[in-house]
């Protein structure tokens, strides 16, 4: 009996359900995808593209474009509330979707509430679109100010990335030099082996780009960066404080996890509602937390594939394994990377190299679909 689809969201980790949508089809389902934009970004590649490495077109998947192609309907909107006991979800736009099985990649958002007043400076790293504007953002200033200060909030990889691209691009675009601050909070990369920090702290003195520990950045009004007792004033900030979930499943009312996503057990479902499914960074994982990077996303691909078709036609599930140990690599911006996996760490050009063929590698496989 044919059944309906929903994908909320047509992010990393539904790559792979979208590559194969025709099958579904033709097995007489109806898929819809709805997303925001016509276009998915990679925001591996973001910071990449910020600095110019990679244009926009480089670091994007046409989904509009290969769901219609492929026989699916495409819905530029976003999902806002799922009613679980109805099978229905609630656009932003006031419209009401029936399914019968969901899959959410919803992805996260920066949750730095803190930004108040004027925000005509301010650049959160997310939407990775967004990196498009602040580039220009950035060539102007340094066109018009001889000396203008960008800050940088946060002290995670993200931030890290950031930070280097917009050196990277100052160079090659901009008239003028900046003085760039990174915002740390008490200590760049904490969470991480003590040898990455020095890496990226070695790389950031021979850039220039400083390196501010003094304490977590209380607020940003009208542009100004409030720390305890002290007060910054750059010409432009950049927000990379890690990512949250999705508000849309405690929004929804349905059982979520430590960080708010939705809670998924060993076959990527619900806990409590067997026809709606989730990956990426929107999930919270039962049997073990696991962290927010993109390689999960890309684990869980054939698994959401194989569980969602499972739930359409009835066949067997597969569990997902997380897998071990996941490699890391940082484009500081300078051509060089910071490679880590497990005890093994180095900073050089070959990491970089290393990060870019397995980027481009990784949008040439699902951009592929385009043509």
């Amino acid at each position: 009996m044919a059944k309906k689809l929903l994908l909320a969201g047509g992010g990393h980790a539904h790559m792979t359900i979208l590559a194969h949508m025709r099958d579904l089809v033709r097995e007489g389902h109806e898929v819809t995808v709805v997303q925001p934009s016509d276009y998915h970004y990679y925001s591996g590649m973001g910071p990449g593209m910020l600095g110019t490495t990679y244009t926009p077109a480089e670091i994007r998947f046409a989904t509009r474009y290969v769901v219609e192609g492929m026989g699916g309907s495409f819905v530029r909107d976003k999902v806002v509330r799922i009613n679980a006991d109805q099978r229905q979800v609630t656009l932003a736009s006031g419209q009401v979707m029936d399914y019968d099985v969901l899959s959410c990649n919803a992805g996260s958002f920066i949750p730095f509430d803190n930004i108040h007043g004027d925000i005509s400076n301010v650049f959160t790293v997310k939407p990775i679109e967004r990196l498009q504007e602040a580039q220009r953002a950035v060539i102007s200033l340094c066109a018009t100010r001889t000396r203008p200060h960008v800050a940088v909030v946060g002290g995670g990889p993200a931030a890290l990335e950031i930070a280097g691209n917009v050196r990277k691009l100052a160079k090659l675009k901009g008239r003028h030099e900046p003085r760039i601050t990174l915002f740390a909070g008490r200590e760049l990369l904490g969470r991480f082996p003590e040898k990455i920090g020095k890496l990226a702290r070695e790389s950031f003195a021979r850039q220039k780009v400083e390196i501010n520990e003094d304490g977590y950045v209380d607020e940003i009004r009208n542009g100004v960066i409030l720390q305890g007792e002290r007060q910054h004033h750059p010409d432009l900030i950049f927000v990379a404080t890690g990512v949250k979930p999705s508000r849309i499943f405690t929004d929804s009312g349905l059982p979520t996890g430590i960080t708010g996503g939705l809670l998924v057990n060993q076959w990527l479902q619900s806990v409590k509602h067997p026809e709606i499914f989730g990956g990426g960074d929107c999930i919270d994982f039962e049997p073990g937390a696991l962290d927010k990077v993109g390689v999960y996303a890309v684990r869980e691909n054939p698994v959401l594939l194989r569980n969602v078709r499972a739930a359409l036609n009835g066949t067997r599930m597969q569990r997902f394994d997380p897998g071990g140990k996941y490699l890391l690599l940082f484009n500081l911006g300078d051509d060089t990377a910071i490679f880590s996996k497990g005890g093994f760490v180095f900073r050089n050009w070959m990491g970089f190299l290393l990060k870019d063929y397995i980027d481009r590698r990784f949008m040439r496989h699902f951009q592929a679909l385009e043509r």
